[in-house]
C-alpha cells in the first residue's frame, strides 16, 4: 500500500481548520449587510475565504445547498476565535437574521506553497 504524501514528507504539510458553512438565504437585504461586515472579522483572526458562494452541483445524494462558503485558518483556535468574537458579533447577528445556517469546523492538511 502506498502511503499519502503527507505522511512521507510531513516538511510540506500542515495542519489547517477549515470552516464549511450551507447557507439558505431567507432576506437577501439583510444577507448584503452580512456580507460586508463579515471580511474584516474573518481577516483579524488570520481566516481567508477559499469558496465564497458560486454555482455548485450535487455529484451524489439529495443534498441541494444554496450557498456554500468555506474558510481557511491557522488552526481550530483560531477558527473558534472568530467566531466567538466581538468583531464578527455584528456580522454574525445579521447572518441570524437573514439566512439559515449549517456550519461544521474541519481540521485537514493543506500543501506548504
Amino acid at each position: 500500500m502506498q502511503r499519502p504524501v503527507f505522511l512521507a514528507c510531513p516538511e510540506r504539510y500542515f495542519m489547517s481548520a477549515y470552516v464549511f458553512l450551507e447557507i439558505e438565504v431567507t432576506d437577501p437585504e439583510v444577507y448584503e449587510a452580512y456580507k460586508k461586515l463579515s471580511p474584516a472579522a474573518i481577516a483579524a483572526y488570520g481566516g481567508k475565504y477559499l469558496v465564497r458562494g458560486g454555482k455548485s452541483e450535487v455529484l451524489e445524494g439529495d443534498w441541494q445547498p444554496q450557498r456554500i462558503v468555506i474558510l481557511e485558518f491557522e488552526n481550530t483556535e483560531r477558527a473558534k476565535a472568530w467566531l466567538n468574537s466581538p468583531e464578527y458579533r455584528p456580522a454574525w447577528e445579521k447572518r441570524k437574521q437573514s439566512a439559515k445556517t449549517r456550519s461544521v469546523l474541519l481540521e485537514g492538511y493543506s500543501p506548504v506553497l
